[in-house]
């Protein structure tokens, strides 16, 4: 079972998070964020984002588990300069409130569309990362009229698993698991999303580490917990027909977590690329050689491209 945690799809890369503990630690990990951060409440739960940029089409960032909206600063560093870029850090992750909720993609999803009603974003070209992937997933299928095209970032949600496997899934990772991680396992969990681990990673890691001091720890722990079960529990592969929007799917070609070498061991990332090609409608499927999962962050440059090259030919 010890393997099963490096090989897991939805690897523990756990971020940000703000302590309560001190000011002068609660200063410091606000610091590691690129962007200046603002917030707005959501049925009761503040949800902090960050905005940067003044383009007619809004570039709306979703990030993966245990990740946050500063996730996407290699690109919005760039992107910014021709969209309206718009990042936010989902409920339980990050520097938004932690509520007692299930973590579905349908939670994820809502929370999505009123955060777009409640900023009026307009002109919405939608990018989710892993489990941000499967959200948006579901958001674009149920509230169809919220973007314009949609950008999947080696997403959740395309490879299956049977009842078996998810009931392993979720009994395996329980909240005092999580708790107990070790600096060690911390390092070693990063370095499965990346193909060769960018220094800049090493601030990612160190976040990871102090978040043991926050004051929300264990609501965070929870957050990881219910969110790796909602994704099981609220699939979105029959969604994938019923997408609209023009598509693009993106993997790094030497992502370790997606497929799951350990529950689908003859499932190979091309195959899973395969899966968005069959079952969307208007999908163009890239692969960025030498990459990754965390493929925008390894890869910024070449994702860049791509997401420049989709929304202006498309």
């Amino acid at each position: 079972m010890k393997r099963l945690i490096l090989l897991f799809v939805f690897t523990l890369i756990s971020t940000t998070v703000v302590s309560q503990k001190s000011d002068k630690l609660m200063k410091e990990i606000i610091s590691q964020y690129d962007f200046k951060s603002h917030s707005v409440v959501i049925d009761s739960t503040e949800i902090s984002y960050i905005k940067e940029g003044s383009g007619e089409k809004t570039m709306l960032f979703v990030h993966g588990l245990s990740s946050n909206s500063d996730a996407w600063s290699k690109n919005i560093h760039t992107l910014k300069e021709q969209y309206t870029c718009v990042a936010l850090d989902l409920p339980g992750f990050g520097k938004s409130s932690k509520p007692d909720v299930a973590y579905t993609s349908s939670y994820f999803a809502e929370i999505l569309h009123k955060f777009i009603q409640k900023l009026e974003l307009n002109n919405i070209v939608l990018v989710g990362h892993s489990m941000g992937g499967q959200a948006s997933i579901k958001l674009a299928t149920v509230y169809k009229e919220d973007i314009q095209k949609l950008i999947l970032v080696a997403p959740a949600g395309l490879e299956q698993f049977s009842e078996v496997n998810a009931n392993v899934l979720k009994g395996f990772f329980t909240e005092e698991m999580v708790k107990n991680t070790s600096d060690e396992q911390i390092e070693k969990n990063y370095a499965l999303n990346f193909y060769k681990l960018p220094e800049e990673a090493a601030r990612m890691i160190e976040d990871r580490k102090q978040i043991k001091l926050a004051a929300d720890f264990n609501a965070h722990c929870h957050a990881i917990v219910s969110s790796i079960s909602g994704m099981l529990n609220d699939p979105v592969y029959d969604d994938l027909e019923h997408i609209t929007q023009k598509t693009l799917v993106i993997f790094g070609t030497k992502d370790m977590l997606i497929p799951n070498r350990y529950l689908n061991p003859n499932l190979t990332t091309a195959q899973v690329g395969a899966i968005a090609s069959e079952k969307i409608k208007e999908v163009q499927v890239a692969f960025v050689e030498d990459a990754g999962h965390f493929v925008q962050f390894e890869k910024p440059l070449e994702v860049n491209l791509l997401i420049q090259e989709f929304v202006a030919n498309n």
